[in-house]
């Protein structure tokens, strides 16, 4: 069977963009693939979480994995921390990793700038980790959104590198994988791309808000004067939330309010209204889910555990055939 690989950082709570773009293309992989989905505790070290927010972070991000429909009986979901072979052969695959390379990453670059006083080892070589993760499963694909298809570029680099290297075809080149066909990219509510995050509390929906705090954000998104032509093209922050009206409303309200909007009708408040009772309508059942499931820590744990057996029996035969190949040998 067809491996896929993939995972999030556990920075708190995960949003519709999240959804769309990961965890629903997830509930299907994992009927019809072999599947490993791990939350990146080790990646998240780059912005030095404290202990506490880094644990109650991890068990956020496992319980809305969880409340979302994975089970752990059909995927491996794991925390990355609890593999340590991702560790050993992330140190044997940065010997093969180069400055340049590394500089010319666009992520780095995009850290280098926000955060000028914290750029560490692990910013640079952050790529080289994400290779890993994949590498470590010999994954043939890899569910990413369209800005993480230049870190795909490089794990096919590694991976073919190691290969040349030792003569060998011991990694396999791991494709983009989305079930639609596409690279789904979900609109932030604050026109500065993609649903973040990082583009601020205000620019994304997460599962866990409070129904009022979901629809001040709504309310508040960017919108324009109004269309002023019959039938003219969207300006993108309007088409943003049509965009995210796809996702979650029934077709005649779509149509209903791009008629609207074609007839230079349309008024955004009640346009808005709409959007923010449609997605709470979707948040809400989910919601609910996570709370119950973030109090059961005996689900959790046992989750976890069963996660972190899969990964480390995969992963522990990909690193017993590196070792072999790179030559560590022991005499005794």
């Amino acid at each position: 069977m067809e491996i896929v690989v993939s995972g999030i950082r556990p920075t708190g709570k995960l949003h519709l963009g999240n959804y769309f773009g990961a965890v629903k293309s997830f509930l299907q992989m994992q009927e019809n693939y072999q599947t490993y989905f791990f939350i990146a505790d080790i990646h998240s070290l780059t912005t030095h979480p404290t202990p506490a927010d880094l644990q109650g972070n991890v068990r956020q991000v496992l319980a809305e994995y969880l409340a979302m429909g994975l089970d752990p009986d059909k995927c491996a979901l794991f925390i990355q921390s609890d593999v340590p072979q991702i560790s050993e052969l992330y140190t044997y695959m940065n010997m093969n990793a180069y400055l340049g390379e590394l500089e010319r990453s666009a992520s780095f670059k995009d850290k280098v700038r926000a955060h000028p006083d914290n750029v560490n080892a692990g910013l640079l070589t952050y790529p080289v980790l994400m290779a890993v993760d994949i590498l470590i499963h010999k994954a043939d694909y890899v569910p990413v959104g369209k800005d993480q298809e230049q870190h795909l570029e490089m794990t096919r680099t590694f991976g073919r590198r190691f290969n040349n290297m030792y003569g060998v075809e011991c990694f396999p080149e791991p494709k983009a994988f989305s079930t639609t066909g596409e690279l789904i990219k979900v609109p932030g509510l604050t026109n500065q791309g993609k649903m973040s995050k990082s583009g601020g509390e205000g620019d994304a929906i997460f599962f866990d808000d409070e129904e009022e705090v979901t629809r001040k954000k709504i309310m508040r998104a960017v919108t324009d004067s109004g269309p002023t032509e019959l039938n003219q093209i969207k300006p993108e922050a309007i088409q943003n939330l049509f965009d995210i009206m796809k996702l979650v409303s029934t077709k005649d309200t779509i149509e209903h309010f791009d008629s609207l909007y074609n007839t230079c009708e349309i008024r955004y408040g009640d346009f808005k209204k709409q959007l923010a009772e449609d997605v709470l309508s979707f948040v809400r059942p989910i919601r609910e889910k996570i709370q119950s499931i973030k109090s059961d820590d005996t689900f959790l744990g046992k989750a976890a555990k069963t996660g972190a057996e899969k990964a480390i029996d995969s992963a522990e035969k990909t690193l017993r055939e590196v070792r072999e190949l790179i030559g560590f040998k022991r005499f005794y």
